[in-house]
């Protein structure tokens, strides 16, 4: 194998593997950027060596071994503490037994538990609350989604130096305020799952319609909100809002084949090829709400609100066309998301239902009862209801005008255009 082709089967390596090193990594030193640093240390000796020694038969466990080996250095330099030591366990003995990278299945064997929890560990400390939004969603992408920088960049149209930034800040944060590196438990567990949930929802939100940008859909970041979404779900079995987001997400990423034409322009819901969406995801989603259902029903609790979200994405997957939609049972759904997740955003949602079960003037009155929200000032999608409702009640120009207010708060080309077309569409 050529030196190139190396280095191209350790970058795809390094992506599968890297989440697995830096979380079995951050479980000794507890420090989730230092983990990185020793992590990255052995992807160096990996590139340095392997274009001579080629790739071994496990190169994820030599990538663990070596790096767990820097950390066992780094310690053992720090002069810990032994109760540290002897934290670290079964990692020591087998370290000091001179185990060597390629021959060590049964210890991984072993430790596949422990690999579970490590990840789970890893999600936990990278969505910590005491970050902002954008540094999580930043580092969650960075550490478990295996992203550059100059992707996560490039994905949330920020730049490079500014992302940088952003992650290098939210990893001095954890490591100054000492934040464990440990799944919460009790009350603090359904704290911090919600912040992980909602970070996880955010770049599958921002890849399905972009904010901004010339095209509306960044299909590599719901790929990748779904990948850590699965992850999530069958680290955390029991927790029905895990199941209901890994529903909500599957449902909506089943349409993404029919959202846009063939020149890339946007095709709203029920202008949709259903043909066309993925009924494998269809499947998946609907198996992950009944799921979450189950589990909340098993605890007690409510539903949440990712699994109210997915039971509406359930009902447009369930009609095989636009005109067989069931917008009552929809309706009564966003009554009771009103209630978990009371929002303006809720609210303009429920009215666009309420329109379709119960006639455009009762979905006029609920939209015009928001249009005083300072949330929405700028939220283009407020006019844009408001001049769907009022084209069907025959209110042309007002409604022409309204497409056109969208357009010009809609920060993303390709929605800029579709409004514009659906006010010139009016004038025809």
């Amino acid at each position: 194998m050529t030196t190139s082709a190396t280095h191209r089967a350790i970058e795809a390596i390094w992506r599968i593997e890297s989440t697995k090193i830096i979380g079995g990594v951050a479980r000794m030193v507890r420090d989730i950027g230092l983990a990185e640093e020793l992590a990255h240390d052995a992807l160096l000796t990996a590139l340095e060596l392997w274009p001579s020694t080629g790739v071994p038969d496990k190169p994820g466990a030599w990538l663990m071994t070596t790096a767990k080996n820097r950390a066992l250095d780094r310690l053992r330099r720090a002069k810990m503490i032994e109760g540290k030591l002897r934290e670290l366990g079964h990692d020591l003995e087998a370290q000091e037994a001179l185990i060597v990278p390629d021959f060590v299945d049964a210890l991984d064997a072993a430790r596949a538990d422990e690999i579970g929890d490590d990840l789970l560990r890893l999600i936990f400390t990278a969505c910590h609350p005491l970050l902002s939004t954008e540094a999580r969603a930043a580092l969650t992408l960075k550490l478990l989604g295996g992203l550059t920088t100059e992707e996560i960049a490039r994905a949330f149209l920020a730049s490079e130096t500014t992302i940088a930034q952003r992650i290098v800040r939210a990893k001095r944060t954890l490591t100054a305020a000492k934040v464990p590196f440990e799944v919460p438990r009790g009350e603090a567990l359904g704290q911090r799952l919600a912040s992980v949930l909602e970070v996880v929802y955010l770049i599958f939100n921002e890849g399905y319609t972009a904010t901004s940008g010339e095209d509306w859909m960044r299909p590599a970041l719901c790929d990748e909100a779904l990948r850590l979404g699965r992850m999530l779900a069958e680290l955390a079995p029991g927790e029905p809002e895990a199941h209901g987001l890994i529903a909500l997400m599957e449902l909506q990423a089943s349409r993404s084949a029919a959202r846009v034409d063939a020149l890339g322009k946007p095709v709203l819901l029920l202008a949709q090829d259903r043909a066309r969406w993925d009924h494998l995801l269809i499947r998946r989603g609907l198996t992950a709400l009944g799921r979450a259902e189950a589990l909340a029903v098993s605890l007690p609790q409510p539903l949440g609100a990712y699994t109210l979200q997915a039971s509406i994405a359930a009902c447009h997957s369930r009609a095989c066309t636009g005109d067989e939609t069931d917008w009552p049972r929809i309706a009564a759904l966003y009554d009771a998301l009103a209630q978990v997740l009371p929002s303006p955003v809720v609210a303009l949602n429920r009215a666009v239902a309420v329109g379709m079960a119960f006639g455009s003037a009762a979905g006029l009155q609920m939209v015009d009862d928001l249009r005083e929200s300072p949330s929405l000032k700028n939220y283009q999608w407020l006019p844009s209801v408001r001049g769907d409702l009022l084209a069907k009640l025959g209110r042309i120009e007002e409604a022409r005008t309204e497409f056109e207010r969208a357009a010009e708060m809609a920060g993303n080309a390709r929605e800029r255009e579709l409004l514009l077309a659906r006010a010139r569409g009016l004038g025809a």
